[in-house]
């Protein structure tokens, strides 16, 4: 597919640049499918859009600040942003200016405090550095070195990166975490998720559907967009992803009976349809969902409103098919607010053959 068919006029004044509160007051457009006209509702109407006995799945990993400014012994100022935390306990980042840093530099916090970051090689084309954060002995009462207490450390000294779209600060950092957020880990938010309330999620409960959850890392990748003149050439970046046991089991169980299972967020499709193709829970997947992709798990998406010619938006066409257009239009004439802190759509999976099309209630 030409990268042209993912490219959709979008000013900027559509680009949300604060999130709307209180969270599930976001607008939700509900797609009907091809032969109806697209609702118009809230977040907060969520529970009742969907259909007792469908299955919830969201993603609960946790924002960190990764992004860290720090200073080298000679008093230089250098910024590190974490991308990837790796099994062993090192990092990929990207480091500013890279070329004035050589491997093997220490770096502390500007301000001073209980943290060494060390500096190693290059390891892509795109800059990324092996990044070594140490706690220093008299911080932890333990052996100096890299461990756990590295997210104890990037919290205090960390801020959070916002999207490059979002120009104005965020007034409360929380903003950008889910109610839910747990495990720590993402240097971007599943935005979906962000405007899912207590209120709706008990809301979720009381008509019978079940809300369970897995964890995938959102990388900066996320917001890559598709530079290559054909989508499927379009290098996709990999990010961790680990389904509990629990979570397996209830969707598994829900595809044997022929429930429906609703994804909040393109992350938890991605982590949901890898799993799906390879039988692995817990991985790093570099799966790009674009064209005619054989959905196996999802089948209703709670989504927010993409970039132009990003992998996002190839999912999104994937999903539903050259309707996303008619829906991407209908919003901008309505109003309705774009990217991460923006407004919502609820979506139905396009189906082919005899099956049709399916809709939400």
């Amino acid at each position: 597919m030409d990268t042209s068919a993912l490219d959709y006029p979008l000013p900027d004044a559509a680009i949300a640049q604060r999130p709307v509160e209180p969270r599930d007051a976001a607008r939700l457009l509900v797609d009907r499918g091809p032969d109806e006209a697209p609702g118009h509702r809230t977040v907060a109407d969520l529970p009742d859009l969907l259909l007792p006995g469908d299955l919830v799945v969201v993603n609960d990993s946790r924002v960190i600040p990764a992004r860290l400014r720090l200073r080298k012994v000679t008093g230089g100022t250098v910024e590190v942003l974490l991308l990837e935390r790796h099994p062993e306990g090192w990092w990929e980042g990207l480091v500013r200016p890279s070329r004035k840093v050589a491997p093997g530099s220490l770096l502390t916090p500007a301000g001073g405090g209980d943290l060494v970051v060390e500096v190693g090689g290059v390891l892509s084309d795109d800059g990324r550095r092996r990044i070594e954060l140490r706690v220093p002995e008299e911080f932890t009462g333990a052996s100096a070195g890299t461990d756990r207490n590295d997210y104890g450390a990037i919290a205090r000294h960390g801020e959070v990166p916002l999207p490059p779209y979002i120009h104005e600060p965020l007034a409360d950092v929380d903003r950008y975490q889910t109610v839910y957020a747990d495990r720590p880990g993402s240097v971007a938010a599943p935005t979906a998720g962000l405007h899912l309330t207590e209120s709706v999620i008990a809301g979720l409960t009381d008509r019978g559907i079940d809300v369970v959850k897995l964890d995938l890392k959102v990388g900066l990748g996320t917001f890559r967009p598709v530079t290559t003149a054909r989508v499927e050439d379009h290098p996709m970046h990999a990010e961790r992803y680990v389904i509990p046991v629990e979570t397996a089991r209830a969707v598994s169980l829900q595809r044997e009976r022929g429930g429906r299972v609703v994804a909040v967020g393109t992350t938890v499709v991605r982590a949901l349809e890898s799993w799906a193709k390879t039988g692995e829970t817990e991985a790093a997947t570099d799966l790009f969902i674009h064209g005619d992709h054989d959905f196996r798990v999802v089948d209703v998406l709670l989504t927010n409103f993409h970039v132009p010619r990003s992998s996002l938006l190839a999912l999104v066409e994937s999903f539903v098919g050259q309707r996303w257009r008619h829906l991407y239009a209908t919003a901008l004439d309505e109003g309705y607010r774009f990217l991460s802190f923006g407004d919502a759509m609820l979506l139905t999976r396009a189906l082919s053959g005899a099956a049709g099309e399916r809709s939400v209630r």
